[in-house]
């Protein structure tokens, strides 16, 4: 793969390169059936850089022959109530916004297709659904009623009706050309001026701040910041009409509109604080990765049991980044369609929350640390009280 030369997002060749890794999962949300199939499973380098003119940050050598949206992946956080909340929240906050009732809401990256079935709830939409990995069995009754979807890549030649209204929540991050896909979304937008359009991004300010390593993985190819999303649809025409952080600060809420020459929003200006933030994330997340290292192995050497729970990108990550495996005892997902199932690369095993009651482990991480009430309150009922961390 020849290396990228120049921002994706701004056509900028001020690159600096911030963060490398040799060979990891090229897809990390994948089910697999046997532990060989794990073990055996493709491996690519990653290379971030960062564009100083724009903010941008992405894979150069991000290469998406490798990634294949439309196999068995499993990325669906909504087993989660506290996810299912955050949802429900977001979906009552653009009825408030846009009324959507009886128009029509075009979701880019619907996945499994729970947020469209939700938003077609509270608002009357009438939504079309689109993603190569939308699973037709896991929302039964909805499609050819409030809702459709096409199970394919997300192109304006096959999108009938222009959208009243357009959503992507977690797939811009999935994105290699960013700009591209900004064209096809004015194209798709046909000329409607009242289109409203909402995206749902996860911000790598934090990322970068906290050295977060598990939050780095092949499929994420494209990185924003709060500033750097918005200039990438200012670029394309667009308004940025509300802009925010949300889930614990974890991703970036954003609306747009056709152009009406509104000024920028005041939390746009984050440039040189990512700059910095950048040019100091090397050590940062080399300090970070060895402080996990040595937490996971130490209790390991102790003869204590250690359990990862999150069986999704972020536990993947955490574990091939530090080539951590049999210093891992289990790894839990309460996604019944992770559990038996296993991780790429590493092969561990997802199991149910039920199954550590066999073999109660000394020591939880959870992979996310929104989650810590609702997983700590589900092992008290267990009769679990093991160290409970999270990264």
């Amino acid at each position: 793969m020849t290396p990228l030369t120049s921002c994706p997002a701004c056509g900028s060749t001020h690159l600096d390169e911030i963060y490398r890794l040799e060979a990891i999962p090229v897809q990390s949300c994948i089910l697999l059936d046997t532990e060989a199939e794990a073990r055996a499973f493709p491996r690519a380098p990653l290379a971030l850089s960062l564009c100083s003119d724009c903010g941008f940050i992405f894979n150069t050598i991000f290469d998406l022959a490798k990634v294949d949206y439309a196999s068995t992946t499993e990325e669906s956080q909504h087993f989660s109530g506290t996810f299912n909340r955050f949802a429900q929240e977001l979906a009552a906050e653009v009825a408030s916004l846009y009324d959507l009732k009886g128009r029509k809401t075009l979701e880019i990256g619907c996945g499994k297709g729970e947020f469209l079935q939700e938003l077609a709830r509270q608002t009357g939409t009438q939504g079309l659904g689109v993603d190569p990995g939308f699973i037709p069995e896991r929302l039964p009754g909805a499609d050819g009623q409030d809702i459709a979807f096409q199970c394919e890549y997300f192109s304006p030649a096959t999108i009938a009706e222009a959208p009243d209204f357009i959503v992507c929540r977690h797939t811009l991050e999935h994105i290699p050309e960013v700009g591209r896909l900004m064209n096809d979304i004015v194209q798709v937008i046909d000329g409607n001026e009242n289109v409203g359009i909402f995206f749902e991004t996860p911000d790598v300010r934090r990322v970068l701040d906290e050295g977060a390593f598990w939050d780095i993985y092949y499929e994420h190819c494209s990185y924003f910041t709060l500033g750097s999303h918005a200039r990438l649809f200012r670029r394309a025409g667009m308004d940025v009409t509300k802009l925010y952080l949300a889930y614990d600060d974890q991703y970036i809420i954003q609306y747009a509109e056709p152009t009406k020459g509104r000024s920028a929003l005041e939390n746009e200006d984050d440039l040189e604080a990512v700059r910095i933030l950048a040019a100091g994330f090397p050590k940062k997340v080399a300090d970070v990765r060895a402080y996990w290292t040595e937490f996971v192995k130490s209790r390991h050497a102790e003869g204590k049991r250690v359990a990862v729970w999150g069986g999704g990108s972020k536990g993947v990550s955490f574990l091939t980044s530090n080539s951590l495996g049999e210093e891992v005892a289990h790894v839990i997902d309460i996604n019944p369609f992770k559990q038996g199932k296993y991780l790429p690369v590493t092969a561990h095993r997802v199991a149910a929350p039920e199954d550590l009651k066999l073999t109660p482990p000394d020591t939880v991480i959870v992979m996310n640390p929104i989650y810590l009430p609702e997983i700590g309150a589900q092992l008290a009922t267990m009769g679990l009280n093991p160290e409970l961390v999270a990264v």
